[in-house]
């Protein structure tokens, strides 16, 4: 198993509209896609009250690239996030990072 960590670094104030676009539309086309979430935060304490940090279990990097890339041209979340960002940008950007569990990690 991959685990692919992804942090949204939000523009000011624009949290909340990222966590209900994924709460009422990006699971929901995650889900058509095969695509499995391991977990969201938010942060309570660190640099930045304006981040979501998820995971996300994939296969292999096979899989990942196959089932984001359906989910990434999916006309329904094309539609879905231009509708979501109508009254300006959400994300100012994304970090993301590659992981896979050492020998004595819990989660495998």
């Amino acid at each position: 198993m991959i685990y692919e960590m992804r942090v949204y670094r939000c523009l000011p104030g624009r949290l909340p509209a990222l966590l209900k676009r994924f709460e009422n539309t990006t699971l929901k086309l995650w889900e058509k896609h095969g695509i499995k979430q391991a977990g969201f935060f938010t942060t309570l304490v660190g640099e930045s009250h304006q981040e979501l940090t998820y995971l996300l279990a994939w296969e292999s990097l096979a899989d990942r690239e196959k089932k984001w890339t359906a989910f990434q041209s999916d006309p329904d979340w094309i539609t879905a996030r231009a509708k979501t960002e109508e009254d300006g940008q959400i994300v100012g950007n994304i970090v993301n990072q590659m992981l896979v569990p050492t020998a004595f990690s819990s989660v495998k």
